[in-house]
């Protein structure tokens, strides 16, 4: 047997992406999607008295016999994919291979398979993602009330908690599984309606009256709405919109991952992902520990993000009632959007699963920068007890100022002691009540409040 390694694989084929997600992408289930709908299409047309239930029966007692290299035996001959699929089910039915496809152009068949995929695909990328929305509750409810330094502009800021850094997180990937799970329920697939849309075939072998109550039938036993108004493709607008949602949920989990590698940095040294005993973070210098995961994210979401403009083209590009400016890209495209954000979901999933909290790093930081965040705190106390606003913020602005060239110096942070020694900011306070504004740990708002309620709300929409 030829070595698979010796040809062209895509990452997709091993490396990235669950086995569930490259089942449902895979030739075989294709097919067998294929073969489900020219039943499905038999069994309705013997409801009509169009073929016989005999018939019917030959292609159900063959319908799961899907043989892949038979049908690109065919295609290379033939150099058309479907239609060999469709040779080797009839070469497979004796009674049952002639009524086959009657009626149908292939997007018949394609364009309901390729949103049955897309909606298997939904359901496993939304499951995973509720999976990990789980997890950030999880963190929410723990450190909900654990002071960090918020950072903005990559500068020190304003205390925030830890748990309200989660939640702004999970808020974004609650929106994305709302999206996707509308996505999900509202996947048309073209209907049968033959070459251009108009149902031409169908309204001769059925007659007008009886044709949109056949295709009615037909959604109905396959278990999907139809678009009721399609040309040979059903309209490719609907690849664009759930490429969006899917590049939009890219988006917030390379947030995620790419505020973890900042974090993990040895000068902040918060957060970092998991990193295993005989994992290797470098091939050159063996004390590295790499955020790779979190880089692996990235670098996949970029891709992502790409997809919808592709999608776009396809819809915009689809002239009159077909052209196959989109066929060849669709074979990329539909696949990999998946297979990307399936990755991305799992090893999201790993990084928080086993994220690594530095409690001290935390702390370190705190205390290093959580002074001056209070000087806010201090000047607001200033201003209720009667002191002139802009003047007390120009001193306190002075003194923050010194005290960081200190710091920078490596020095202990001396913001504290300049304040408590300053007899302007005396008149108005006395040293208990400075020392109780400058401890920047009470002055997180209503955080840990709204982290904790979101958490809950969250909880209760995936119920």
């Amino acid at each position: 047997m030829e070595n698979i390694f010796d040809n062209y694989l895509s990452p997709f084929s091993w490396r990235y992406g669950s086995p569930a997600m490259r089942k449902i992408w895979s030739e075989s289930n294709k097919r067998r999607l294929w073969r489900s709908l020219w039943v499905a299409l038999a069994e309705i047309q013997a409801e009509y008295h169009l073929v016989n239930f005999e018939q019917v029966s030959d292609l159900k007692a063959h319908e799961h016999q899907v043989n892949v290299k038979r049908s690109l035996e065919i295609e290379a001959e033939i150099k058309h994919d479907l239609m060999a699929e469709l040779k080797a089910f009839a070469e497979q039915c004796p009674v049952g291979g002639g009524i086959l496809h009657l009626g149908a152009t292939s997007m018949d068949i394609e364009d309901n398979a390729d949103p049955l995929r897309m909606r298997q695909a939904l359901d496993l990328v939304t499951e995973n993602l509720r999976k990990l929305l789980i997890l950030f509750c999880e963190k929410i409810e723990t450190w909900a009330e654990t002071p960090i330094i918020g950072f903005t502009h990559l500068q020190p800021a304003e205390p925030s908690t830890l748990g309200y850094r989660f939640a702004l997180y999970a808020q974004d990937l609650l929106t994305d599984w709302e999206n996707l799970q509308r996505d999900r329920e509202y996947i048309k697939g073209k209907g049968f309606k033959g070459a251009v849309g108009s149902s031409s075939s169908y309204t001769e072998l059925l007659g007008a009256d009886r044709v949109r109550d056949f295709e009615l039938r037909l959604s109905t036993y396959i278990g999907l709405p139809f678009f009721p108004v399609a040309s040979q493709t059903y309209p490719r607008k609907q690849d664009y919109q759930i490429a969006s949602d899917l590049a939009g949920l890219g988006g917030t989990l390379y947030k995620i991952a790419f505020d973890l590698r900042l974090l993990q940095s040895p000068p902040i040294g918060e957060l970092s992902e998991p990193f295993g005993k005989k994992q290797v973070g470098s091939s050159a210098m063996p004390f590295k520990k790499n955020p790779v995961q979190a880089e692996r994210v990235c670098s996949l979401a970029r891709v992502l993000a790409q997809m919808p403009r592709i999608a776009w083209d396809n819809a915009a590009h689809c002239l009159l009632e077909r052209t196959l400016d989109d066929s060849a890209n669709r074979r990329v495209l539909l696949s990999e959007m998946f297979l990307i954000s399936d990755e991305l979901i799992n090893t999201m999933i790993k990084i928080i699963s086993g994220l690594v909290i530095n409690s001290k790093g935390i702390e370190k930081n705190f205390k290093m920068y959580g002074t001056f965040s209070a000087t806010e705190r201090l000047l607001m106390a200033l201003g209720k007890a009667g002191a002139d606003r802009q003047k007390m913020h120009e001193k306190l602005r002075q003194h923050a100022l010194q005290a960081w060239e200190t710091l920078q110096r490596g020095e202990e942070n001396p913001l504290l002691n300049k304040i408590l020694q300053d007899s302007e900011i005396h008149e108005y306070l006395d040293e208990v009540a400075i020392m109780y504004l400058m401890d920047a740990s009470r002055y997180v708002g209503d955080a840990p409040r709204r982290a904790q309620e979101l958490a809950a709300a969250i909880r209760k929409t995936l119920e």
